[in-house]
């Protein structure tokens, strides 16, 4: 298969190596500039969870083949978008234009109504799908990142698969990946963003991930959080008994639950590598501002993260 991964992120540039290592070809859409700009090669060190659950670290130099033009007629099979979620309108934009007959997996956070973000896409070469990978670029260069061994692939109100989505999948399992299908897509999404909003605020109020795991009342207060950030999607129409599995442990006793969140990252380290990799300010940020400001639209009381507000409106 012949896959564009639109831009060089942590989330594309991890699974564009891992298609490439299959055997496929991997493109890189950048701006114009910026090729020359990143330089010919990438360091790269990366825990694959998929041989063992412990991980792997491999540790190699790629040479990512960029692309800085993307004609309305390609013969790419796929594009892979995954950008952070206030970039997403911006490049659906670009692409609405240029998917040419190629598949586009959306592998992507939100906050507005998916479908509705996507609307510039054309709709019915879509295919919506979730990362199970994360990581950061080190002060010198390098991608550390994870990744583990399932990716979700979802659907909307119940709807079957599509003959793309089943393509995309069997690329997936192809490439060593298996897959977690989810029918109500639009609600995990929502419940997921609140999620990384109630924690993403309070590790800014820590300083860090590493800071906020060592505390003990960081963690309950992220634990609160979350709880305040999950009655935003529950005004918006998201039954979350039915995401029981999403959320149990933001139902806990904060400290309880606290407690449960630093032992998971104490003993399981490719999850922490991917929380202590995750160090852009902006998206932490931002992922909070929007939360808030939902909050704020749909006259939710969110106290606790109005109370952080300070830390991420500027």
């Amino acid at each position: 298969m012949k896959i564009l991964v639109f831009g060089r992120g942590v989330i594309g540039t991890l699974y564009g190596w891992a298609f490439a290592r299959a055997g496929h070809t991997v493109h890189f859409y950048v701006r114009p500039g910026r090729a020359a700009a990143y330089g010919a090669t990438l360091p790269v060190s990366i825990v694959d969870v998929r041989p063992s659950l412990r991980g792997v670290l491999v540790k190699e130099t790629l040479t990512p083949h960029y692309v800085e033009e993307l004609a309305a007629e390609h013969d790419y099979d796929l594009i892979l978008l995954s950008v952070q979620h206030y970039r997403f309108a911006e490049a659906a934009a670009f692409l609405g234009t240029r998917a040419s007959r190629a598949t586009v997996l959306v592998f992507n956070n939100f906050f507005t109504e998916p479908e509705e973000a996507a609307a510039a896409l054309p709709r019915a070469q879509l295919v919506w799908g979730f990362p199970l990978a994360g990581g950061g670029f080190a002060a010198d260069g390098t991608l550390r990142g994870t990744l583990f061994p399932k990716v979700q692939l979802g659907t909307f109100a119940g709807a079957a698969p599509s003959e793309r989505a089943r393509a995309v999948e069997a690329l997936f399992r192809q490439s060593g990946f298996g897959i977690q299908p989810i029918a109500d897509f639009r609600g995990w999404l929502l419940v997921h963003f609140a999620v990384n909003a109630g924690l993403l605020a309070q590790v800014l109020h820590a300083g860090s991930f590493r800071k906020l795991i060592a505390d003990p009342g960081e963690r309950a207060a992220a634990m609160l959080n979350v709880r305040e950030a999950l009655g935003i999607v529950a005004a918006r129409g998201v039954d979350l008994r039915a995401r029981r599995a999403e959320t149990a442990l933001f139902r806990l006793p904060p400290r309880v639950g606290g407690f449960l969140f630093g032992l998971l990252m104490k003993l399981y380290a490719p999850v922490r590598l991917v929380l202590d990799a995750h160090t852009n300010e902006e998206e932490l940020r931002l992922t909070a501002r929007d939360a808030l400001a939902e909050a704020t639209r749909l006259g939710v009381p969110t106290p606790r993260l109005a109370a952080l507000a300070h830390l991420f409106s500027a």
